[in-house]
């Protein structure tokens, strides 16, 4: 195939939620390539380390079964990822209106930087609205039941984690 269009879909995937799947799931049949770009962002203070992570994704995206998805892990600014990548399209998540204002800027912003590449933003199904990684470890660290928001081997991971670092509160 000539000139595939590719596809970044990039994040933290600290860990990889249901709602992210899903939008792999979507994302890649818009592309002839999808790229999931697992990037380092130390401010989000991470449960896992790029490289568990970046492992983490390969492993749900087998569970998926989709096979125009590659996982890469990145430490650099988005768009000189996806230029490296001769991406043609970021795909962006969004959940509420709250993602909507920062991804928009983002989209902007990235505009600017290269305006050849074009960002698509996919709404989440509304099943998967209200999950978000932060969200997820916080439920973790706490004990809670994260089955409904993960698939189960990520699950295994984060109870194992929190299981190795101690878990939070008592009553």
């Amino acid at each position: 195939m000539n000139n595939p269009r590719i596809g970044i879909y990039p994040g933290t995937f600290d860990p990889i939620t249901l709602g992210h799947a899903d939008i792999i799931r979507r994302g890649a049949k818009l592309v002839d390539q999808l790229i999931i770009g697992v990037t380092t962002n130390p401010s989000k203070n991470p449960m896992f380390s790029p490289e568990e992570r970046i492992e983490m994704v390969k492993g749900e995206v087998a569970r998926l079964g989709i096979d125009n998805v590659e996982v890469k892990g990145f430490n650099a600014l988005l768009m000189k990822f996806a230029e490296h990548e001769n991406a043609a399209v970021i795909i962006r998540g969004l959940r509420a209106v709250a993602d909507f204002e920062y991804e928009y800027q983002m989209a902007g912003m990235n505009q600017q930087l290269n305006a050849g590449i074009e960002t698509v933003f996919l709404m989440a199904d509304v099943s998967l609205q209200p999950i978000a990684s932060k969200l997820v470890k916080e439920i973790a660290l706490f004990g809670g039941e994260i089955s409904r928001f993960v698939s189960p081997a990520i699950q295994q991971l984060v109870v194992a984690r929190v299981e190795e670092r101690g878990a939070l509160g008592d009553y």
